[in-house]
């Protein structure tokens, strides 16, 4: 099933690591239910585009987010918990946006936005996209047709049309 807007977001565990390092799991609806959410989805941590471009344009951008009235950030990607924080505290994500794994694909596929990596030697992964999400149902969604560009996805891009 692919995604469309107006849809609910899907029921999904995700992982994070809290304060202390411990793992810990949480439906991804449950940090969409107030307010409005953007999700960035992404292929995986430490990658070429995701660091350079993807992630990195939300962070610069942030504040122009919370203007918006944006409450959350979730950066999600087909990685598990440890990598995601690692990755987030190389870009200086604390108290911005939130690292989450999905390392078992279900929310990834639940959205129908999975991709097969394998020929990189990747693995099923997320598709490149951004999307809105207020109280829980999903009011906007860009998602790039190649993962290795960030265009529609990106944090200026997408700024301009919430």
């Amino acid at each position: 099933m692919k995604i469309k807007i107006g849809d609910d977001l899907p029921s999904a565990l995700v992982f994070f690591l809290d304060n202390s390092n411990l793992v810990q799991k949480k439906d991804i609806r449950d940090f969409t239910v107030s307010g409005k959410t953007i999700i960035l989805g992404l292929p995986g941590a430490f990658t070429s585009v995701c660091s350079a471009k993807h992630l990195p344009g939300f962070l610069k951008l942030y504040e122009n987010f919370l203007k918006k009235e944006v409450q959350n950030i979730l950066c999600l990607s087909v990685n598990d918990p440890f990598v995601m924080k690692a990755w987030g505290e190389q870009h200086g994500a604390d108290n911005k946006i939130m690292m989450l794994g999905d390392p078992f694909c279900e929310f990834t596929k639940l959205m129908g936005l999975e991709t097969d990596k394998s020929a990189k030697g990747l693995g099923i992964r997320s598709s490149r996209y951004t999307m809105l999400v207020d109280q829980g149902k999903i009011q906007k969604i860009s998602i790039e047709k190649d993962t290795g560009h960030c265009e529609i996805s990106a944090a200026e891009n997408f700024l301009k049309e919430i």
